[in-house]
């Protein structure tokens, strides 16, 4: 189990979120450019989600996505983020997931949820009073398969008779819950000893029950057997960052505001009784920073965006960005470079060592040089000596 103290891990949760009136053929090669940019700067996990409907989210499966990335990657993690379970046959995802295990040698993760567009549900005429009993129906059955169990169930909507799947799993590859603010994820996570994404841990009203989750989590996990490790707890918030954080804010002209407005017409974001955000874009700007619910600035605004995380949470295991078109392509792909050299090494404890060795040689003065200086006088009065000696 990682200790608190232990260095954080980096991510994407990639819904994606795309402004409409750009090619979606393109967006999606962008996306798999996106997660290979990832992997190449060192990023631990990306995320993948699953939607059909709203024309912002185009992945509509996860799971084919990742065959395609796992081709293009070598070290990333790849995830369902989320499995929409009430959309799937539990066998037959569950044999998906279990396939993937093994095309990517384990760097599989998988990761359930009821479905966050209720737009897609009402196309599948699943009444969303439905979702959230459908997919923990649903998640009991892939956890026993997942666990070589033969499975008999009948449920309203689907069957298993002696359902059992014809290969093992590759690896024990992660499993998490979605969890937002009530604690119906983190109660899942716990009562089969799962791990638990925070999908909207830098929102005000989800950032205040972190903790409360946390302890729903644990309690449910002792509850059932289970001991709750926090390197296994991912907090997912948006993040956009540059040089300056006018740079930011220009960059983010492309699509914060968009986003913001897309996701107001999707989930409830924020207190319905509070006044709208501003329409002004430097007044929102300064409102999403202010409030806490993102980063749009420099690499010293993430880092303490990631310590309040850290504090309110006492820990938690990985950092996920929104995977969303705050700004466009070039200026994301910087935003996570720029992430990936000057925050990521502030968390995993590798600035330290290298500022102390170049401190304790700049610190000694002249003494290497004068060090060196000696040394090839040395060699030089030696050859002398030698030349001297044969002639």
């Amino acid at each position: 189990m990682r200790p608190h103290h232990a260095p954080l891990e980096f991510g994407i949760f990639l819904p994606p979120m795309h402004k409409t009136g750009v090619n979606p053929t393109l967006a999606l090669h962008r996306d798999l450019e996106l997660v290979t940019h990832l992997d190449r700067l060192g990023y631990a996990e990306a995320w993948i989600g699953e939607h059909h409907s709203a024309g912002s989210e185009l992945i509509a499966s996860p799971e084919v996505f990742i065959a395609a990335a796992a081709e293009r990657t070598r070290h990333i993690k790849l995830g369902t983020g989320v499995n929409s379970l009430p959309y799937h046959h539990p066998f037959i995802l569950a044999d998906r997931i279990v396939m993937l295990d093994h095309l990517t040698r384990g760097r599989m993760m998988f990761g359930a949820g009821p479905g966050q567009l209720t737009s897609d549900a009402s196309m599948l005429g699943i009444d969303p009073m439905d979702q959230r009993p459908r997919m923990e129906q649903a998640f009991d059955v892939m956890m026993r398969l997942f666990r070589g169990e033969t499975v008999s169930e009948r449920t309203d909507w689907f069957t298993c008779d002696e359902a059992v799947l014809q290969v093992r799993p590759y690896s024990d590859f992660d499993i998490a819950v979605a969890s937002s603010i009530s604690p119906s994820g983190s109660k899942l996570a716990g009562r089969y000893g799962t791990g638990m994404l925070s999908i909207a841990a830098t929102e005000p009203a989800a950032f205040q029950v972190l903790d409360y989750n946390f302890q729903v989590w644990q309690e449910e996990a002792a509850r059932h057997g289970h001991v709750v490790d926090r390197a296994k707890w991912r907090l997912m918030g948006p993040m956009h960052i540059a040089e300056t954080e006018d740079q930011a804010r220009a960059n983010c002209r492309y699509g914060l505001q968009w986003v913001f407005d897309y996701l107001s017409h999707i989930i409830p974001i924020g207190d319905p009784s509070a006044p709208p955000p501003p329409s002004d874009f430097d007044e929102f700007v300064d409102f999403a920073n202010e409030s806490g619910r993102m980063v749009i600035g420099t690499p010293e605004m993430a880092i303490e965006q990631l310590e309040r995380l850290v504090e309110k949470t006492g820990g938690f295991g990985t950092y996920l960005f929104l995977g969303a078109d705050l700004a466009d392509f070039p200026s994301t792909l910087r935003s996570y470079e720029l992430f990936a050299e000057q925050v990521m090494p502030h968390f995993t404890g590798q600035l330290g060592p290298v500022q102390a060795s170049y401190d304790r040689v700049v610190g000694a003065g002249s003494k290497w040089v004068d060090a060196t200086l000696g040394a090839q006088l040395t060699a030089i009065a030696a050859y002398e000596e030698e030349r001297a000696a044969r002639s």
